[in-house]
């Protein structure tokens, strides 16, 4: 995967796997393959590789490279190599971290990366000479991007200028560095996923807003926007969308807290009597953050008459590595306490009803949603989709690229075991008092429904209205549209059985045992 053509040939570059044994984890290099299918390896010994580049005349190679147990957001190295003889040699490490990512040539040879040595992730000029590198503009604004996947890019050339997307304070921005001066593009848009740029010099990214679903869009340095690709249409008319407020919290242990709060929004129908029930949504991940765009997930709520905040705890991007780095050792703990103190925030404020709390996340998100309902009694319902409740089965069973991740999160396994088996909310069902409903997919390899079933059967035992809801042929995620509007409608009837309200909608009763 993650291949590129090499310039002035027929080769190609690829990063590549190597399985020698079965329930062994593969070798990882970076390869050439040749027009007639030869693979060389190019370069090895190191845990992962990624995001190779050449520049445009064909003589340089950049990649990356790091090993166990950081992840790509904790130390990176950057190699360069020579193109000799149809070969690449003389391979050196020019930046040895920090949390480095995107290299990138100019169109005139010049490397760059995304380093976060500054404390954000901004886009560095690289100096080969001095195996240095300093920003093109320093900012505190994140413009890298958890490296969960290969191929993202957040910077790339046009004519004399450089097109960049940032994220300030959670927020997508998007604009041009020209002569060492970052200036933004009033383009409408709050977040940008993949960015590259048109012959005539517009940026092209797939761009979206509070307001309006991802398509792909070309945007002028003046905002102007072109829609180029089809995209979902809006469920819900432009007055009925709920825009967040984003708001700033100081939790418990004194740290502040970043989150998007949407008030319910609904022109047809208005209660003033009562204030509105809450629903605390905790991300995925951990590395990652809240969307900052139309989420019809969250709009489904609103529009209902329920209130909804998005959660950017501890150790969440888009706010500089500082933030980022508040999870290591603490997951399970900083953003448990953020969820917690972002619920208690707005109850505070009266702007929700501190009787009809909710926490709900998934995978991750899902075990924060399990430490919440295990160390406070603040949330009158809970609900877990696919949550982990066993730290000690993720750190055994997991794949490759997150065997060592718990390592930063929790503690090295298996040396700290002990740490694992305190966070874990399996350990500690005896502590449940909140009623539940959980999600599962009955083909999850990453949370396998031995979890969930654990987790039913604690409840069972304490007597805790709950509902268990199995969607079979479902993996790590729900992907298909009936399962999607089917979990969002179990957990709707659930809450109304609870929280005593009566849903609107005609939809199919989940049964409460």
């Amino acid at each position: 995967s993650n291949g590129i053509m090499v310039p002035n040939s027929d080769d190609t570059i690829w990063v590549v796997e190597r399985h020698r044994e079965r329930n062994s984890h593969p070798e990882n290099f970076l390869a050439s393959v040749n027009a007639a299918g030869e693979i060389i390896e190019v370069a090895s010994g190191a845990d992962f590789y990624s995001s190779p580049v050449i520049s445009a005349d064909g003589r340089m190679l950049a990649y990356l490279s790091w090993d166990h147990p950081s992840m790509p957001w904790d130390h990176v190295r950057l190699h360069v190599a020579q193109r000799r003889n149809g070969g690449w040699a003389e391979h050196r490490v020019v930046l040895d971290g920090p949390a480095l990512q995107q290299p990138q040539f100019s169109p005139d040879g010049q490397l760059h990366v995304i380093s976060d040595a500054t404390g954000w992730w901004n886009i560095h000029e690289v100096d080969l000479k001095n195996d240095s590198s300093y920003p093109l503009v320093q900012a505190a604004v994140e413009f890298g991007v958890p490296g969960w996947v290969f191929g993202q890019r957040t910077y790339t050339w046009a004519n004399d200028a450089i097109w960049c997307s940032w994220v300030d304070q959670g927020v997508g921005h998007l604009g041009q560095i020209k002569n060492s001066v970052l200036t933004e593009t009033d383009c409408g848009f709050t977040e940008f996923n993949g960015l590259d740029t048109l012959t005539d010099g517009r940026a092209i990214s797939v761009a979206a807003s509070w307001e309006t679903t991802a398509a792909v869009r070309a945007i002028d340095p003046t905002g102007v926007s072109q829609q180029l690709s089809a995209s979902h249409s809006l469920p819900l008319a432009r007055e009925e969308i709920s825009i967040p407020e984003a708001v700033e919290i100081t939790g418990t242990s004194g740290r502040t807290t970043h989150a998007f709060h949407f008030a319910p929004t609904n022109t047809t129908y208005e209660c003033s009597s009562e204030l509105p029930p809450l629903i605390v949504l905790s991300h995925g991940g951990p590395t990652g953050a809240a969307r900052s765009s139309f989420d019809p997930a969250i709009q489904y709520w609103t529009n209902r008459g329920i209130a909804v905040v998005d959660v950017n705890y501890r150790g969440s991007t888009g706010f500089g590595t500082s933030y980022r780095n508040m999870l290591r050792g603490q997951w399970g703990v900083a953003d448990t306490e953020d969820c917690i103190s972002a619920a208690q925030h707005l109850a505070d404020k009266e702007l929700v009803d501190p009787k009809r709390l909710t926490i709900k996340g998934g995978s991750a998100g899902g075990f924060t949603t399990l430490c919440a309902l295990t160390m406070s009694t603040l949330f009158a319902a809970g609900i877990s989709r696919y949550g982990v409740a066993d730290l000690a089965t993720l750190a055994r069973d997991t794949h490759k690229f997150e065997a060592r991740y718990l390592d930063s999160l929790v503690g090295e396994w298996p040396t700290e075991q002990h740490i694992y088996e305190e966070r874990s909310p399996i350990h500690h069902t005896h502590r449940l008092s909140t009623p539940m409903i959980v999600l599962q997919g009955s083909e999850d390899p990453v949370v396998p429904p031995s979890q969930a079933e654990q987790l039913v059967e604690a409840l069972i035992g304490a007597k805790i209205p709950h509902s268990y809801v199995l969607f079979e042929g479902e993996s790590h995620g729900f992907r298909k549209a009936e399962t999607i509007s089917r979990a969002l409608d179990s957990e709707l009837s659930f809450l109304g059985q609870v929280l005593g309200f009566e849903p609107s909608d005609l939809i199919e009763p989940v049964q409460i045992v």
